[in-house]
């Protein structure tokens, strides 16, 4: 949908099934940013379902500060710069106090000199890579430490001794496989022992690359596949890998960017022992989890839809954005975001999330086993929280940079041998 849609407005309840719900003239803004078509729409559908439950749940309590919630809800269509237009219309025209939205990293950077520019208050759910940290961004997904680095180390403790590093051609995938291959060769692997392949968005005939795969787990080394591959070019590749007799005994892929949700429209039958790292499954056997799980089906209506990581990321995003605007009695952007320091806040698995001043969480991160039921059986976790850190330590130029946006620092690229902030303001 290219034009705008605000949650209430019967033609657009017809058009995209929201609820109707009367709002009051003064409201709280929420805005929605999120893909309902095109390539990422597999994703990101879900996640503007997850933010719309979220509001309908806060309002049943009474809304914030006294005031209903409003949803506002645009399609930015998995068009990367139809996010910024869409950022800007959401808190320009619509004049949101906050928006949650965006999947991919090439989307995050076009809506963020926009959120900059007009002081907006983003929370981002998604994993990405790194290397960035914006006075106006939270990031409630995993940095490379909190997905990526643990993913490597348990492969390597399974005997893997060559690796494809798989991805969608756009900033997340190569920044993140950029911090996996310097990491990569820190532990020893030689060059020729790293295979990296990237492709469009979308892309579908997997078959070349799949035999290619096939080929460099040919040479006598344990092989694994570390996937980047991002939206609905999941589905064929994965299709492709049982097309090929791929198994995960013979060459395990672990992916970042596939959950619930993308296997729930495959045969996962083939796929059984395949891999993914999240900070969350919904397999998680916690109370909150199931509580969780139940108000999903109950909103949504449909007992088979599943619950994956980014919608544990809006979940908790959310629910920390309203404990630090009750604490602050506003809604004003900046005395939110000092009040979103140190909150804490239940996350699925029955630990707490905990949001640091460098805009990044406290998760655990766990490892899972796809099962045939489309499921994940959680093979390895971390025993506590692992602090997202938003400059990795394994590329030189960010290793000596810290992000913290308290006093005496406050800034996202603090560079620890220089004593200064450097560069844009992040």
């Amino acid at each position: 949908m290219q034009g705008k849609t605000i949650l209430g407005m019967a033609t657009a309840a017809a058009t995209f099934g929201f609820a109707v719900t009367a709002m009051a003239a003064d409201t709280i803004k929420v805005g929605v940013l999120h893909s309902l078509s095109g390539t990422m729409a597999i994703s990101e559908t879900t996640l503007k379902d997850t933010v719309l439950m979220l509001v309908e749940e806060q309002n049943k309590k009474g809304g914030v500060l006294g005031k209903k919630l409003e949803a506002v809800v645009v399609d930015p269509a998995s068009d990367w710069p139809l996010f910024a237009e869409k950022a800007r219309e959401l808190l320009e025209v619509h004049k949101v106090d906050v928006v949650f939205g965006n999947w991919t990293s090439v989307s995050r950077k076009s809506v963020l000199p926009v959120i900059e520019e007009l002081n907006g208050l983003l929370f981002y759910p998604v994993q990405y890579e790194g290397e960035e940290s914006s006075k106006n961004v939270f990031y409630t997904g995993a940095a490379p430490n909190q997905q990526a680095i643990p993913a490597v180390d348990y492969l390597m403790d399974q005997g893997i001794q060559r690796w494809v590093l798989a991805g969608t051609d756009y900033v997340y995938p190569r920044t993140t496989n950029k911090i996996l291959e310097s990491y990569l060769k820190t532990k020893g692997v030689a060059a020729e022992d790293i295979m990296i392949n990237y492709t469009p968005f979308g892309h579908s005939d997997w078959q070349t690359i799949v035999s290619d795969i096939k080929s460099f787990g040919a040479a006598g080394k344990k092989t694994a596949v570390v996937s980047t591959i991002n939206g609905d070019a999941n589905v064929p590749f994965y299709k492709e890998l049982g097309n090929q007799g791929i198994k995960a005994e013979d060459i395990p892929v672990v992916a970042f960017s596939v959950g619930e949700e993308e296997l729930s429209g495959i045969d996962t039958a083939p796929l059984v022992g395949h891999l993914a790292a999240w900070n969350y499954f919904m397999s998680a056997d916690a109370e909150v989890n199931e509580d969780f799980i139940a108000k999903w089906h109950a909103f949504i209506k449909d007992e088979k839809r599943v619950t994956n990581d980014p919608m544990e990321a809006h979940y908790i995003g959310f629910n920390m954005w309203v404990k630090a605007v009750e604490k602050s009695g506003t809604t004003d952007v900046d005395t939110v975001r000092s009040a979103m320091y140190g909150i804490t806040y239940p996350n699925l698995t029955g630990g707490v999330a905990v949001m640091n001043t460098n805009h990044h969480l406290t998760k655990p991160v766990l490892i899972g086993e796809i099962q045939s039921d489309g499921q994940f059986e959680t093979v390895w976790q971390t025993p506590g929280g692992v602090i997202g850190d938003a400059w990795t330590d394994f590329l030189p130029d960010s290793a000596r940079i810290v992000a913290d946006w308290t006093a005496p620092i406050t800034c996202g690229n603090f560079n620890i041998d220089t004593g200064k902030c450097s560069g844009q303001n992040y």
